[in-house]
């Protein structure tokens, strides 16, 4: 059979798309990328927060119409929306065929293939642990976890590929419903993940991502403690690898040894993303974040000591309820204080299911979207700063091919920047059929427009 994916949310996300592709084709379909040719529709949701979820559903009643129309045959829901609101989905979108959670995986060929039973409130499913009640699953029931071996079909570019190396999460931080959708942290063995860059590396992969919901917990739930230092040496060795960057660190278990990896490892990226959430210590307690202000400014200066060309990235949640304006007030400060390279600010939404979702002394739209403004608006100030401190410099960027928006300027990015939710650098000054994807360029910084880099190739 032909099969269409559609794949929304965060990258951990697509890497659970990319293995059911993986698998797809190892049953011997077809994968297209034409919704209206595909007789399997697999629409792979998100489901962290309001705006995720709207898109999940928007994403399935617009898949849907294709098997109304008569082109598909069959419609199969997976991930954190299907994990969420199974007895839902069931019973408020008939058209729904299949619905598989975060654990199931691995139970996408049978989806495929097994003709569904009944109407849409009598879906099948094939996981015992979707089959009990529409409650939210307990943290410890989902086991599921990819490995080396297992098949899987990139979709990114071909320089460029996301390793899950764990799964799930431990913390219990009011604002998230992760832990619930995803299971309790597990990481996986140190043996699968080096097998799988260095079949990504001689596959053509320049830079490795490695992701988790913690990286930096990647092996304290075995004990092991130091095994994300050795993983980062042990990949630093790996034939054909440029550049190994890691997302989603945290700042309680980014522990010296890491940081040393990060700073000796000449393949990985000085680039550290770090997600702090907020900087008035009320707030951070309420929200059952570890850390205070002081302790965040401590941690970042013996990272930029450590490593004097890193390059720092955090998100903050405006308008958490009960944040008053001196909270807000004290993050502005923070950020004036400290200088990221990157942030992201996302308003806060309830989510049922989580500790915060029963609080009452939530924060207006009105004001929400203005701290949201006016924490940006600081930002770009202190980007702007940075970007003029940079011109002159020197830098090695990786290419990713012509500018969409300017054909005669080619698009890449240094270190500094990770793909998808940083800014670019944009190359001048040269002939953008001599850069190919992948390429790897020495370059000299010129200037700025607005959050991107311009700089020229060197000879």
């Amino acid at each position: 059979m032909k099969i269409g994916f559609v794949s929304l949310g965060c990258p951990k996300n697509l890497v659970d798309t990319e293995v059911m592709l993986g698998l797809a084709e190892q049953a011997g379909h077809e994968v297209t990328n034409r919704a209206d040719g595909a007789d399997v529709i697999v629409v792979n949701t998100c489901a962290f927060i309001d705006k995720a979820k709207e898109e999940s559903i928007e994403t399935i009643l617009e898949m849907a119409r294709h098997k109304k129309n008569g082109t598909c045959r069959r419609l199969v829901v997976t991930g954190c929306l299907a994990e969420r609101y199974k007895a839902d989905l069931r019973q408020e979108m008939p058209e729904i065929d299949v619905v598989l959670g975060t654990d199931g995986v691995p139970d996408i060929v049978r989806a495929l293939n097994e003709q569904p039973q009944g109407s849409g409130t009598q879906v099948q499913l094939f996981r015992n642990h979707l089959e009990a009640t529409s409650s939210a699953p307990s943290v410890k029931q989902l086991k599921y976890l990819y490995d080396a071996d297992t098949p899987r079909r990139r979709t990114t570019a071909s320089h460029l590929a996301y390793v899950k190396v764990a799964e799930g999460c431990d913390y219990s931080c009011a604002f998230c419903i992760i832990p619930t959708l995803r299971g309790g942290y597990r990481s996986r063995p140190p043996d699968s993940i080096v097998n799988e860059a260095r079949t990504m590396a001689e596959r053509g992969v320049k830079e490795l991502i490695l992701i988790s919901q913690d990286t930096t917990m990647y092996g304290l739930d075995r004990n092991d403690r130091g095994a994300l230092s050795r993983l980062l040496h042990a990949l630093n060795d790996i034939d054909g690898l440029e550049w190994i960057r890691l997302l989603y660190l945290y700042p309680t278990t980014i522990g010296a040894d890491t940081i040393d990896a990060i700073a000796d490892c000449d393949k990985v990226c000085n680039y550290i993303d770090l997600p702090l959430q907020h900087a008035a210590d009320r707030l951070l307690k309420r929200m059952g974040r570890p850390g205070t202000r002081m302790s965040y400014e401590r941690l970042l200066e013996s990272i930029r000591h450590r490593i004097p060309e890193v390059a720092l990235r955090t998100t903050f949640i405006v308008g958490f309820p009960g944040e008053t304006d001196e909270d807000f007030r004290e993050l502005c400060d923070f950020i004036e204080d400290v200088r990221f390279d990157h942030i992201g600010v996302f308003t806060y939404s309830h989510e049922e299911g989580t500790r915060a979702f029963t609080l009452t002394d939530d924060v207006s739209s009105d004001t929400k979207a203005r701290r949201r403004q006016e924490l940006m608006l600081r930002q770009r100030k202190i980007v702007e700063r940075r970007q003029a401190e940079r011109v002159g410099q020197k830098i090695r960027v990786l290419v990713e091919g012509r500018s969409k928006e300017h054909p005669l300027v080619v698009q890449a990015r240094w270190a500094g920047q990770a793909p998808e939710i940083d800014p670019v650098t944009y190359l001048t000054e040269c002939d953008p059929s001599q850069f190919s994807p992948g390429r790897l360029v020495d370059a000299e910084i010129l200037g700025s427009h607005d959050y991107d880099l311009l700089a020229r190739p060197l000879p």
